[in-house]
């Protein structure tokens, strides 16, 4: 990584940025559930649920190309004593894989939750996502749950992965 990266809310100009993202990790069939690819037009409803001051859209740009980026999303959303629960989701542009996006994002978002409110984070992913598990362990992620066998991806069967982190305030202050 050879420019500074640049870590900020998303806005909709970005939108087709996120939904290209996301659409790599769907092609992969490692990444996500889904098996379809987005369009601008289904993706408008659900980035517009997203807010700044409790359900943040991260973006990570370098030299103003965004290239990758991070979703906190309400954990059972409508029931109160959950808000303090997120579930964390994050997408690196294919061809900036393996060059540190990933946990430099990571460690701004995990900051970030003292501001948002979030005293933990979900992370509900593909078993087969094993680049994924190593970013998530290396900021101390813990394995909280695991469905094995229910994913099916085009017939290969896959388990869910649930990763939780409790955020200690202190070590993860701004």
């Amino acid at each position: 990584m050879k420019s500074k990266l640049n870590i900020r809310f998303a806005n909709r100009t970005d939108l087709p940025f996120i939904i290209d993202i996301y659409n790599q990790a769907i092609r992969s069939k490692n990444a996500t559930g889904d098996l379809t690819e987005f369009s601008l037009e289904q993706r408008l409803d659900w980035f517009d649920k997203f807010d700044n001051e409790a359900y943040p859209i991260y973006i990570a740009e370098i030299a103003s190309k965004v290239i990758g980026y991070c979703t906190i999303l309400p954990y059972r959303p409508g029931r109160e004593a959950m808000s303090s629960v997120a579930e964390i989701s994050y997408y690196i542009d294919y061809s900036y894989h393996n060059q540190g996006i990933g946990s430099k994002i990571l460690e701004y978002v995990i900051k970030d939750c003292n501001r948002i409110g979030k005293e933990n984070l979900l992370a509900i992913l593909l078993d087969i996502n094993l680049e994924s598990v190593g970013i998530l362990e290396k900021f101390n992620f813990k394995k909280w749950g695991y469905f094995p066998g229910i994913i099916n991806i085009n017939g290969k069967k896959c388990g869910h992965l649930i990763y939780g982190l409790k955020i200690n305030k202190t070590q993860y202050a701004t």
